[in-house]
Formats: C-alpha cells, sequence, structure tokens
C-alpha cells in the first residue's frame, strides 16, 4: 500500500508492501508523490522492481576502498592498483555515487586526461579498474548498477615504442648507473641479457637460479617460467653479495625507474626508459637467430601479436643477413 502525508511544504509518499523494504520519498506537488507510489507499486506488483539506494548512497570512493580491500590484494599488481585506487579516490567524479556515475562523465574525464598529456595506455588502465568496479558491483555485491565504462571509446593503445638502446648507450648508461648505486648496473645488465619484466628481475630469488638457469615460480601471466642466463648475466651474478633476506637484489622498483632515467639522462638518452630494456632484450634475441617459440619461451609472451609489439629488429642487420 501507499501512503501519502503532508509534512511542511512537502509531500512524502512511502511504498509499504510484503516482500519489500518500505521505501520513501519527498516531492513538492502531491500530485508528483500520488504518481510515483503508483509506479513503484505497479514495478513491484509486475516483478520489475529494482531498490537502488544502497547503490545510490555509496560513493565511488567508498566503493573504490571496499575494492580495495576486497579485490586488490589478490592480484599481482596489487602495489600498483593500490596507487591507481588512491588517485582515483581524488579525482571529482570519486564524490558521484556508484549508481550516478555516467558514461558521459568518464568520456569526459578520457578527453581531458588525454589533452594533458596521460599516455592512452594509461588511460585505459585507469578506465580498466572502474570498468572492473563495476563488475564485482554487480556481479558480487549484488548492486543494481550498469558498467559506465561499457560504451565509451577506449584510447588506442598506438604502435608501441620503438626506442633501441645501442652498445655505446648502454656503455655510457652503465657508467653514470654504477655512480648512482653500485647495484644500478646489475639490474640493467640482467634485465637487457634475460628479458625478464621489471617485477621479475626485482623479485628474483638465489634458489631459484640453478646453474645457467633462473627459474621464475609466478609470473605475470600466471606460469612459471625457466630463463636461460648468458655468460655475462651469469658473471653479474656471481659478482652480486649474497643477501641475508635471500633476494638477488634489493633496490625498490619505482627508485630503479627513477634512478635508471637519471642515469640515460646523464648518458645523453633520456629518451630510453627501464621498460624499454625488456624491448631490447627481445630484439636481440632475435638478432641472434633465435626463433619465435625460443624466444617466446625465453621472455614469455602468449602471442606473437604481443611479442611483435615488443621487438624492434634492427634494419641495419637484418640487411647484412641479406648479403
Amino acid at each position: 500500500m501507499a501512503r501519502i502525508r503532508k509534512r511542511g511544504d512537502s509531500w512524502q509518499a512511502e511504498v509499504i508492501r510484503k516482500g519489500f523494504k518500505p521505501i520513501s520519498r519527498t516531492f513538492d506537488r502531491k500530485a508528483d508523490a500520488e504518481k510515483w507510489s503508483k509506479e513503484v507499486e505497479a514495478q513491484m506488483l509486475g516483478g520489475r522492481y529494482v531498490d537502488t539506494r544502497e547503490a545510490e548512497s555509496l560513493t565511488v570512493a567508498d566503493a573504490l576502498n571496499r575494492y580495495k580491500r576486497e579485490v586488490t590484494p589478490g592480484k599481482k599488481g596489487a602495489k600498483r592498483e593500490a596507487d591507481r585506487i588512491e588517485r582515483w579516490r581524488a579525482d571529482p567524479l570519486a564524490s558521484k555515487s556508484i549508481a550516478a556515475l555516467r558514461s558521459s562523465d568518464l568520456a569526459a574525464w578520457r578527453d581531458a586526461k588525454i589533452r594533458i598529456g596521460l599516455s592512452p595506455n594509461s588511460v585505459r588502465l585507469e578506465l580498466a579498474l572502474i570498468s572492473h568496479l563495476y563488475t564485482i558491483a554487480a556481479k558480487e555485491w549484488g548492486l543494481p548498477v550498469v558498467n559506465p565504462c561499457a560504451n565509451i571509446r577506449k584510447p588506442s593503445a598506438g604502435p608501441g615504442r620503438e626506442v633501441r638502446m645501442s652498445p655505446t648507450q648502454e656503455t655510457a648508461i652503465l657508467a653514470e648507473a654504477a655512480q648512482i648505486n653500485p647495484e644500478l648496473p646489475a639490474w640493467i645488465v640482467l634485465a637487457v641479457e634475460t628479458g625478464m619484466r621489471r617485477g621479475e628481475v626485482a623479485g628474483l630469488r638465489w634458489e631459484w637460479i640453478k646453474g645457467r638457469v633462473a627459474r621464475l615460480p609466478d609470473t605475470k601471466n600466471g606460469s612459471a617460467r625457466d630463463v636461460p642466463l648468458s655468460p655475462r648475466a651469469q658473471d653479474v651474478l656471481s659478482a652480486l653479495p649474497r643477501r641475508i633476506d635471500g633476494r638477488v637484489l634489493g633496490m625498490d622498483l619505482d627508485w630503479v625507474t627513477k634512478a635508471f632515467g637519471e642515469a640515460a639522462a646523464r648518458a645523453g638518452c633520456p629518451e630510453i626508459r627501464f621498460h624499454d630494456l625488456r624491448h631490447e632484450a627481445t630484439s636481440r634475441f632475435f638478432e641472434k637467430g633465435l626463433g619465435i617459440m625460443e624466444v617466446a619461451t625465453i621472455t614469455g609472451h602468449k602471442t606473437l601479436a604481443m611479442l611483435r609489439r615488443y621487438t624492434h629488429m634492427s634494419a641495419e642487420r637484418l640487411a647484412d643477413k641479406l648479403g
């Protein structure tokens, strides 16, 4: 049943029906209150009624907090996702309710971020977080929400970087890196000799190294991988002191990225980033004559398309092969 009551200058409509939580709303006009209550009763009778009050009272910021507690810890990139969540929580859109955030809001956000120079891939990752938040909210939290990311255009990932590091540049960067931190050159050599991801280099432990092979038990794509160690990589490992905690290297991931950028800038090649070392390693593997499956076994790439994206072979060396 519906009850309409006057409250001061307003009219309150309340619908009470067995099997549903009581719901009320206030209107300026009695006619509007009556119309709303009839619509709600009809929806309840027809089995179409959806209670959106919980979603309307839950802000995006609070939803992200819950997601951070319940979902993020189980991910391999938990630390980076936690940082991404905090950036979103500081955004004005986070003050909206999870039911009120619209595709148009995120489309405008996307365009604004691209205009100020945020990379297309970064924008895609930020939107992917919000998209998964809504998936979890609908499927696991039981909230009647529609994913606002579902129908907006995602920025193109672009052609990928084509930065190569020459032997001369590598020598210069290693010299500068040694001045910044004695451990930094080891990071660089291991990355470029093995093709390991930054996180894989950081997580490397002595018990995983068996002779000429490093056994990575848990990688980004969810499977273990055996990485062959070149003589140069073996020499670097042999020269490193043994840490009490069992790790091969001790520097913080983000600090390494920043320190490498400083070393590259001092060496006169600021365009080279630490992540480019994985590209460089993959390209060098091909240039040494390794086949596609051999390189994929080393790097852990699952598809040829992804392997191609990370590979930029030297045209000069290809010309040499042609004679």
